[in-house]
């Protein structure tokens, strides 16, 4: 009987306990790097929403000098944003001159509500989601 089985072609159990083994290291290594880069993607978004909702209040701080009367509805229907992003994402204004803009996740986004990116004017850098290694909580951000 054992005299017909050498002759058979195949791959042992053990090798095939070996690739998996290799295939599913490879998987652990490869799968957080690929969400690191979703994350990096998604937060794209909402950093270019802020740069245009930037442009708006420095258009309207150098035409009237000042952005009292400029909210962020007005600046975000001057920045003309698409749906999807007013859907995706709220956005918040801090200082006047602004000194941070904010945009927080809603519900509807991807990866769930309360997702920040901020951009600093003071260090002229995004941060938050996506961005840091660990995102700072909004009491920090708004201080």
């Amino acid at each position: 009987m054992f005299k017909y089985l050498k002759d058979q072609k195949g791959f042992s159990l053990i090798e095939l306990l070996v690739v998996v083994v290799i295939i599913a290291i490879l998987a652990a290594i490869a799968v957080p790097i690929y969400m690191n880069y979703v994350r990096q993607a998604r937060s794209t978004e909402a950093q270019s929403a802020i740069a245009a909702i930037r442009q708006t209040y420095r258009v309207h701080y150098q035409t009237y000098g000042t952005t009292d009367a400029y909210d962020i509805d007005e600046s975000m229907k001057d920045a003309q944003l698409g749906n999807r992003t007013k859907k995706n994402w709220e956005f918040e204004v801090v200082g006047n001159p602004p000194k941070k803009y904010i945009a927080t996740s809603t519900a509807d986004f991807p990866e769930g509500e309360g997702k920040q990116v901020w951009y600093d004017v003071d260090d002229a850098t995004y941060h938050g989601y996506g961005l840091d290694e660990e995102a700072e909580s909004e009491e920090e951000i708004l201080d």
